[in-house]
């Protein structure tokens, strides 16, 4: 039978695009899941990384999966832009994005996150879960980046009615839900901590730990019948302020026991640009709302037991995640990631929270799991930044490499996921914006910061850090070592000039 010509193109057109179609849904099927868990606020104070306060079996069980990264930071210490830094694999210094109102849309339109990268490239179903984009202070999150509408959750929370003045609209809840944000010194200051009888769900971490255990149980279901690979961003709130935590998680510490500060003066020669006092910590009671005032050791204690036993109720809601993931028969076959968006002060340096270019408020856990590539128990001194893990994980995922249109800062991990002695990057970068912007180099031993105005039209006045001699940083050693400064000045020279900066 002779068929016509149109008809022959036509039917083979139909069946090359039949074998592409089933080709591309074989790739999606061996594609391994993604489980991204973010978590805010917190830094490397987990048993896996040595310290021995920290009541955390479920992430150190975690860790001794895959490799924990000892040398990772963050590249902005404040939560928006940590988050943006992350998703975009861009530094906030190359688009811009440096606060806590940044508005990712309109600043970058076309901008392609992480979650749409694999759903694009890989097929992926992308779900989000609890704080992931910071949605507050104007910020609304990016709806975009993901296949289903967010599941949203609290961040400031209270069970306790004393709490919030009787239950009144408190200032930092206001600012996290987008509330009379022109009007927030006139309302109250919440508590800093409370500690009820609670259940687990009674607090938002608890309630996305339960929500992501369903999620993981359908996609399971989803890729039995469809083939579709997972990523799944689930993103808890504490140890964030208020620490809320049920009594339970702080009666795991004797608070006698947990560490105070060591140093709680500013380092000697700093430039004044460089320091923090009050700040965030200053919109909760019983915290002294002047900016200089001192705390009383109770307050430092009962601050510091929060932080720990808030570290220990999300140790637990990870660890049911996790547990969830191994029920289902998932891990063989599930990228896993903890990340912390940026450190915490604890009253070093007498700093508390974050906003700094110090060593507490950048320094940050990241553990990655991936099977067949990492070995359990791994971990590695790699000096990392949040903007590697966008192409880490795209080159494990068998995706291209983010292709922007939004600046490529990250390089990938994968050689130091197969060998944790390979080396990718000799330095990690980061910045933070006050009056004028800070840029920082951290090397295995030094940090050097750079403080100029965005557009470099005044002198840079420089901090210098030696880690091995100093890991307190009580001094400012620019002036004493200007060789290590003239050589990390270099290397600093070297990026782009910063962004103007963007709400």
């Amino acid at each position: 039978m002779n068929l016509p010509l149109q008809t022959l193109l036509a039917f083979f057109t139909l069946t090359s695009c039949f074998a592409l179609a089933t080709s591309n849904v074989s790739v999606a099927e061996e594609r391994p899941n993604v489980l991204l868990i973010l978590v805010d606020d917190l830094k490397p104070a987990l048993g896996c990384y040595g310290d021995t306060h920290a009541k955390t079996p479920n992430i150190d069980a975690l860790a001794s999966r895959g490799m924990r990264f000892d040398m990772a930071y963050c590249n902005q210490a404040v939560c928006a832009p940590s988050r943006f830094t992350l998703m975009l694999g861009s530094h906030s210094t190359s688009t811009g994005l440096y606060g806590l109102g940044s508005q990712l849309r309109q600043i970058i339109p076309e901008a392609v996150t992480m979650p749409q990268h694999f759903a694009k490239h890989g097929g992926y179903r992308t779900e989000s879960l609890g704080k992931i984009f910071h949605i507050g202070h104007g910020n609304h999150g990016d709806p975009e980046s993901f296949s289903v509408p967010h599941f949203k959750e609290k961040v400031i929370e209270y069970l306790e009615p004393e709490s919030t003045a009787g239950g009144q609209l408190t200032r930092e809840e206001a600012y996290f839900t987008n509330q009379m944000l022109g009007q927030i010194k006139s309302l109250p200051r919440g508590a800093a901590y409370e500690s009820p009888e609670a259940d687990d769900e009674d607090y938002a971490d608890g309630r996305v730990a339960a929500e992501t255990k369903k999620r993981l149980q359908a996609a399971k279901q989803r890729r039995q019948t469809e083939g579709t690979p997972f990523f799944i961003a689930a993103g808890f709130a504490r140890p964030h302020l208020p620490f809320s935590a049920p009594q339970k998680y702080w009666d795991l510490y004797d608070p006698a026991s947990l560490p105070m500060p060591e140093h709680e003066a500013l380092p000697i020669d700093a430039p004044q640009v460089a320091g923090k006092r009050g700040g965030e910590i200053s919109n909760y009671k019983p915290v002294p709302t002047q900016p200089n005032a001192e705390f009383d050791d109770d307050l430092k204690r009962n601050l510091i037991h929060g932080y720990y036993a808030s570290v220990s109720y999300v140790d637990a809601q990870i660890g049911k995640v996790i547990s969830e993931l191994d029920r289902l028969e998932l891990s063989d076959n599930t990228i896993v990631v903890l990340w912390g968006d940026h450190g915490f002060h604890l009253g070093d340096l007498g700093i508390w929270t974050k906003h700094t270019n110090y060593e507490q408020a950048n320094r940050i856990p990241i553990l990655i799991t991936a099977p067949g590539v990492t070995q359990p128990g791994t971990s590695t001194k790699q000096l990392t930044e949040s903007v590697d893990l966008f192409p880490t994980l795209s080159e494990l995922a068998g995706l291209p490499a983010p292709m922007g249109p939004q600046p490529n800062d990250g390089v990938s991990l994968v050689p130091v996921l197969k060998d944790p002695s390979s080396r990718v990057r000799e330095h990690a970068y980061h910045a933070f914006p006050k009056r004028k912007l800070g840029r920082a180099i951290r090397t295995e031993r030094y940090r050097l910061v750079q403080w100029q105005t965005i557009d470099g039209d005044d002198a840079p006045v420089f901090e210098l850090y030696d880690y091995q001699t100093d890991p307190l940083e009580t001094k400012n050693l620019a002036e004493d070592h200007p060789e290590v400064l003239q050589r990390l000045s270099k290397i600093l020279a070297k990026y782009p000039a910063p962004a103007a900066r963007n709400r």
